[in-house]
Formats: structure tokens, C-alpha cells, sequence
């Protein structure tokens, strides 16, 4: 299952999604943590980027 991205991945829905998706994966769960907020990070700079 692909992760959530964009604006949808800063939402607690997202990131839980894609926590759930890592784990499934079979990552650790710090693991899947980290890439979750990786992925939301990733989203903010893109969205500020876009008001410009």
C-alpha cells in the first residue's frame, strides 16, 4: 500500500496510515514513526512552497 501523501499525510489519519502501512511492511514501529513524520514534514514544504 502506497503512504499517504500531501496535505493528507499532516493529518492524524494520514500519519496513522502511514505508520500502519510501514508496519506492515514489516518495519519496526520507531521505524515506520520516523518515515511517518519524514512524510509529513515533506508535505509542509511542499504546501508552503505552492502559496508562493
Amino acid at each position: 500500500m502506497p503512504l499517504v501523501k500531501g496535505a493528507k499525510a499532516k493529518s492524524r489519519k494520514g500519519f496513522s496510515a502511514n505508520v500502519k502501512a510501514e508496519m506492515d511492511a514489516g518495519k519496526k514501529q520507531s521505524q515506520a514513526v520516523a518515515i511517518a513524520y519524514a512524510m509529513s514534514r515533506k508535505s509542509k514544504t511542499k504546501d508552503k512552497n505552492k502559496h508562493k
